[in-house]
């Protein structure tokens, strides 16, 4: 039976299946490689750039040993793999860089938590990029970085555009320091451009936020619930995504391992702090979304108020009206006003001049 799930681990998913639950890998040992998340449709693609003070060199690659000649002691070289739904190609990769399968195992499953880990030759990076999808819903992509001595390996779902896009036009334009401070400053370049995304979409909800806020003060509509109900999950999801990656960011800033120079710390301070101000913001948006749907009930409250207020009026108004047309409808033989000429007209007369005076009275009470 273990034979049996084994085999089927190590091939590749059905193409008809979006994804793999982690229910797929119940039971099996660890280390066992399994794809867990959803599947793109995009075709895996691998890229290295090979890069130093004075060279820059790029290629996409069709078979993986490629890029193992571009692993040169006196360069640094960053392998971007962009699909993970390929295990075989994530095995190898990994074999021939000496990692462990419980690293590879992580990489594949999409649903971990942001963590740094540190296997002395190399450390181990899990990060949540973040995407707006369809009807501005939160999406997340793990990206996962190897950093080693001169190499930075990075494994992403591909499931939206390349993230890293304006690294690559650095490294290409040779402008600035990237080129000249190695593999770690790279793996900073990598975080700060996926923390950087994060003010984007937190710039997103933050405009969604402000019109919803108008829009309960004005005129707070049936599906204006649902949009706070709705806001009030993304931002439960962003928290859930971003509150982890500052212990990580902070493990980085902190390490000792000799991958990092102390030059670099510098730099992933920075990227502590961004941390910092994205979990404010979202904080920030947690408390205005909770004060929101307060407003949302007390403005609901209110409206109901004043219907009852209105109808109220109405009725206490009709109270004595109604009182005198039952006494005059009674059937009656002997009533005095029934033979009187002029006793329709003053009777109407006597009915508006009561309710003219209840609202008189009403407005002076101050209850209209």
């Amino acid at each position: 039976m273990k034979k049996s799930r084994q085999s089927t681990s190590q091939t590749n998913p059905d193409p008809s299946r979006p994804g793999r639950k982690r229910s797929a890998k119940a039971g099996m040992p660890p280390g066992t490689l399994v794809h867990i998340g959803e599947r793109s449709d995009r075709e895996i693609k691998i890229s290295v750039i090979d890069y130093g003070p004075t060279s820059y060199e790029e290629k996409e690659i069709a078979a993986l040993n490629e890029c193992f000649y571009f692993m040169d002691a006196t360069t640094s070289s960053w392998i971007d793999m962009a699909g993970l739904h390929e295990i075989e190609l994530v095995r190898k990769l990994g074999d021939c860089q000496g990692i462990h399968p419980l690293v590879l195992e992580d990489i594949l499953n999409t649903e971990q938590r942001p963590k740094a880990e540190d296997f002395g030759d190399y450390l181990f990076i899990v990060l949540k990029m973040l995407r707006l999808g369809e009807n501005a819903e939160i999406a997340t992509e793990q990206v996962s970085l190897i950093l080693g001595k001169n190499f930075v390996i990075s494994f992403r779902e591909g499931l939206a555009a390349d993230p890293f896009a304006p690294i690559r036009e650095r490294l290409r334009d040779g402008k600035g320091r990237i080129r000249a401070l190695g593999a770690d400053y790279l793996v900073y370049s990598l975080i700060d451009a996926i923390v950087d995304n994060y003010f984007v979409v937190l710039e997103t909800l933050g405009e969604q936020i402000d019109d919803l806020e108008a829009e309960v003060v004005a005129n707070p509509g049936r599906g204006t619930q649902q949009q706070i109900h709705r806001l009030k999950r993304s931002m439960i999801f962003l928290r859930k995504a971003v509150w982890p990656l500052r212990e990580v960011i902070g493990s980085l800033e902190r390490h000792d391992s000799r991958l990092i120079r102390p030059a670099t710390v510098v730099y992933f301070r920075d990227v502590y702090d961004h941390t910092v101000q994205v979990i404010d913001t979202i904080e920030t948006f947690r408390d205005m979304l909770s004060g929101m749907l307060d407003v949302y009930l007390s403005s609901i409250s209110n409206r109901t108020n004043e219907v009852m207020k209105v109808l109220t009026v109405i009725a206490t108004i009709f109270m004595p009206l109604t009182f005198i047309a039952g006494l005059y409808g009674m059937n009656f033989k002997y009533m005095p006003e029934l033979d009187w000429r002029w006793a329709y007209p003053a009777v109407l007369i006597l009915m508006a001049l009561i309710s003219v005076g209840m609202l008189i009275y009403f407005k002076r009470k101050k209850w209209l």
